[in-house]
């Protein structure tokens, strides 16, 4: 037997414990193994319960707009209304019809209108299921591109609160929805006007279409954006 190779018997018998680098290396590259095995389910069960939750959240926003539509379908015709999709929002069109050119006082027409569809709007919205999930009732005043923006903006402005105002008197005060909260203490605490002058024209076929773009809109907010916003937080893909 050699002496170098007696001398390494030697060296083993004298550290027992000794490894050599090829053994560390695959003791350290099966410990990261593991460990990136277990983030890896870590991250695909944050996946599967972050889709789960904006598909909750896109859920309730769908079913919102398919009770809009049941409540208030038959009723767009007359009232030159529409509803959409994807703001959750009633849009009254031809302001003309509802109020006096440069005006803010609701004309009776439009009180006929906000008559009928306010009580029935607020017993949809603070249905059980989704009480909870409003943040906000926008009531919203647009005017189209003729006249100066400021000048717009406060009559659109006007015109909203107005609406807001004659809408918080049709609250219901004596119906209770949630833990003795009345209807109008909630549609006070939701309830908000806003006005846009000219800031979001409607067009058609590359032409502005001044009656449409002179407008109010019911527009409901849910929290879902926030709730969006709180995920991405979790995940950490804000900048």
């Amino acid at each position: 037997m050699s002496k170098k190779k007696i001398r390494k018997e030697i060296e083993s018998d004298q550290n027992p414990f000794a490894l050599s680098t090829g053994d560390m290396m695959s003791g350290l590259m099966f410990v990261f193994v593991l460990l990136l095995s277990a983030l890896m389910l870590q991250i695909q069960k944050q996946s599967e319960r972050t889709k789960r939750q904006i598909e909750d959240y896109n859920q309730i926003k769908r079913e919102i707009y398919i009770d809009l539509k049941k409540e208030f379908g038959k009723d767009t015709l007359r009232w030159n209304a529409k509803i959409d999709s994807a703001k959750l929002s009633i849009r009254f069109e031809k302001t003309s019809t509802l109020f006096d050119t440069g005006e803010s006082d609701l004309k009776a027409d439009l009180k006929e209108i906000l008559d009928d569809f306010f009580p029935r709007y607020m017993l949809l919205i603070t249905k059980d299921q989704y009480r909870a999930s409003i943040e906000e009732i926008r009531i919203e005043g647009y005017a189209d591109s003729r006249g100066k923006y400021e000048k717009n903006m406060e009559l659109s402005q006007a015109r909203a609160r107005t609406i807001l105002n004659y809408c918080i008197q049709k609250a219901m005060p004596d119906t209770v929805v949630d833990n003795e909260t009345t209807m109008e203490t909630w549609a006070k605490s939701k309830l908000t006007a806003n006005g846009h002058s000219s800031s979001h024209l409607i067009y058609e076929n590359g032409q502005e279409n001044f009656d449409l773009s002179r407008r109010v809109e019911f527009r409901v907010r849910t929290n879902a954006e926030s709730k969006m916003e709180e995920i991405l937080d979790s995940l950490q893909l804000k900048d």
